[in-house]
């Protein structure tokens, strides 16, 4: 996240595909976020090049226009090498983070960081932001399903703006439900007397392993070649046209 130089994130967004396996993630585990950020990612790539066509060019100080064109509008090397960029630095962080969020127990992952010096409500409180994502979409899936039973046409069947309007439909009743279990959970965290002791245990804790300090080791020289070639570039962007 600290660096634009297109070396690193293409090396990062390589290593985070190539992770995939080895986590043994298939696609269709997590098709709809990779879908959603396709999607989004083609809109912030057209509407940067629509509303700023000359950033690349602002970026590396120089200006080498494409195929024969000159304008506002015109293709340069400098803003295409920029949306790549642009690009690559989605492809360098999504992968890590689904991976993230597919292979961590927040119970493990709130004990690691009450560990390494977090204080445990803000540890718990991450945990069970982290949990609390699978129950949405189970709370979505169950109302969904209901208001069908009812006659609301939320399949393929019915037009795309039609399934907008029902899915709409579905917000508040998911929401109220949500208000609803933060405050049994919040009300049953009082009751056990949460966050009056400076300190807790923790079941589900790990020790530390090699691999964990491999993984640390790693992390740390990423962060310092980052931080080296922004030094050594004069700035977050790697410049080719020098």
């Amino acid at each position: 996240m600290t660096t634009y130089d297109t070396r690193l994130l293409l090396v990062m967004s390589v290593l985070g595909i190539a992770l995939f396996p080895v986590a043994k993630i298939g696609i269709k585990d997590v098709s709809f976020m990779l879908w959603f950020t396709v999607i989004f990612l083609f809109l912030n790539t057209v509407l940067i090049y629509i509303f700023s066509p000359q950033h690349g060019s602002e970026i590396y100080g120089t200006c080498t226009y494409l195929f024969g064109l000159t304008g506002h509008f015109a293709p340069t090397a400098e803003q295409l090498f920029y949306q790549l960029n642009y690009i690559l630095k989605f492809l360098a962080t999504i992968p890590f983070v689904l991976l993230f969020v597919c292979t961590t127990n927040p119970s493990e992952f709130a004990a690691s960081l009450n560990k390494v010096g977090v204080n445990y409500s803000i540890a718990y409180s991450v945990a069970l932001a982290l949990r609390y994502i699978p129950d949405i979409n189970k709370q979505y899936h169950e109302i969904s399903q209901a208001s069908q039973a009812r006659g609301i046409e939320l399949s393929k069947k019915a037009t795309l703006v039609k399934r907008l309007k029902s899915a709409s439909a579905i917000l508040i009743p998911l929401i109220l439900s949500s208000m609803d279990r933060i405050e049994i959970i919040s009300n049953a965290m009082e009751l056990r007397s949460f966050g009056k002791n400076k300190k807790r245990t923790w079941y589900m804790a790990q020790k530390y392993r090699a691999l964990d300090f491999l993984s640390i080791a790693l992390c740390a020289l990423l962060l310092v070649i980052s931080i080296a070639l922004t030094f050594i570039n004069g700035s977050r962007f790697y410049n080719p046209f020098k």
